[in-house]
């Protein structure tokens, strides 16, 4: 399983930059893509920290920076579509992965936290 979220987050980080080179060049869809794919390549390079963690407390830390990336990236997401930048049929799978990915972290944060 954590080689497949290791994929699946850096897919996640490919898609969100490939995404952001179809928003325009203005002011806000310059802004919406350095903040996108700084929190969609955090997502992914937390998880991988979070990987090869030395303990059990680094793990819980990289594990939730890669939470909040996450869910900071279905953020700028969310907000693509309520400004309508993009097609919301472009968008709506990166969120609904982002929402996933966000509920698959929040799960394994609870189980390490409680072992």
């Amino acid at each position: 399983m954590k080689n497949d979220l290791k994929l699946r987050t850096k897919t996640f980080a490919h898609n969100c930059v490939k995404l952001t080179e179809t928003l325009p060049n203005s002011y806000l869809g310059t802004h919406i893509k350095g903040q996108l794919i700084r929190s969609a390549t955090s997502t992914a390079a937390n998880y991988r920290a979070a990987c090869v963690a030395q303990s059990k407390p680094s793990f819980v830390a990289k594990l939730s920076i890669a939470f909040e990336e996450v869910d900071e990236s279905g953020f700028w997401l969310e907000f693509i579509k309520d400004e309508k930048l993009i097609i919301e049929k472009a968008v709506e799978p990166l969120f609904k992965e982002a929402n996933e990915l966000a509920a698959i972290f929040a799960s394994s944060r609870k189980t390490a936290r409680a072992k």
